[in-house]
């Protein structure tokens, strides 16, 4: 993909490096417990003073951590092709949904490290990349692309494209009100779950038809996106995991499912072509 490597996008917001307990989101479990004890109280005040001492140090010293802005981690930094993605992504969104006379709201993206707080509670790197309607922001750790090359055995940078552009989608997907209106959407065994997930990739192939058009796309490319697509599907992931596929269990679709709905997208550039909620055949 060709892309400007030292692009930064006022949307990036790095966190990496963070403490994911600096929050308090660890102790959330316990919190009805401390709060019945004298002692648990004791507790919650000396972290509280800790955690309001720590942001102080951070302010003083100038730290950009948490921040919008500048990347502190170099021109070889992943991050620079994340911001990239991301800016591109929300820049063909607006474009797309301003031909339907519709505004486009920008989304955040969080770099974060092992876990973070969201408006969604307490986000851990085990859950792989997610969005949260609540804040309108994707969280990324970054190392979910090592697995996704090494583990999934998806590799290229259209692979980690595809990523971001799905999450965007979700964004898009709360935008338009499609999110608010799954649960009542629900067809027969297929769980609306499974057909949001779909319309996401679906919508991610329309960026990837995008950037076709502005001949951003090099040799590759597209067979990368659709080599994670499949990477992460239900059925594969069952299959690596304990060697039994359940269908029934599935929230994102099958590896042949996420294919076909990421190549619907790039070879439509439609979103009308994405309802996945009027499909009949996934």
């Amino acid at each position: 993909m060709r892309w400007d490597r030292d692009h930064e996008s006022p949307d990036l917001i790095d966190r990496r490096g963070e403490s994911g307990g600096s929050g308090m989101g660890g102790l959330l479990p316990f919190l009805p417990l401390l709060l019945r004890s004298p002692i648990g109280w004791l507790v919650l005040v000396a972290l509280g003073l800790l955690w309001v001492f720590r942001g102080a140090l951070g302010f003083l010293g100038g730290g950009t951590r948490g921040q919008s802005g500048p990347l502190a981690h170099g021109a070889d930094d992943p991050a620079h092709f994340v911001a990239f993605v991301l800016d591109d992504t929300q820049a063909t969104w607006e474009r797309e949904l301003a031909a339907r006379g519709a505004h486009y709201r920008h989304a955040k993206l969080v770099l974060y490290t092992d876990a973070t707080q969201t408006g969604c509670g307490y986000g851990d790197a085990a859950t792989g990349p997610f969005y949260c309607p609540a804040d309108e922001r994707v969280y990324i750790d970054l190392g979910f692309y090592r697995e996704l090359s090494q583990r999934l055995g998806a590799r290229g940078e259209f692979a980690q494209a595809y990523v971001v552009a799905h999450e965007v989608g979700h964004h898009v997907q709360k935008l338009l009100g499609i999110s608010d209106r799954v649960p009542s959407r629900s067809r027969g065994e297929t769980s609306a779950s499974v057909r949001l997930e779909l319309q996401a990739d679906c919508f991610a192939g329309i960026w990837a038809h995008s950037t076709n058009e502005r001949n951003l796309l090099e040799a590759g490319d597209i067979d990368s996106a659709i080599g994670a697509a499949k990477a992460v599907g239900d059925d594969r992931l069952q299959r690596q995991a304990s060697g039994v596929v359940s269908p029934e269990k599935w929230t994102h679709g099958s590896s042949a499912e996420r294919a076909r709905w990421f190549k619907r997208g790039f070879d439509t550039g439609s979103i009308d072509a994405c309802d996945t909620f009027a499909a009949k055949q996934l």
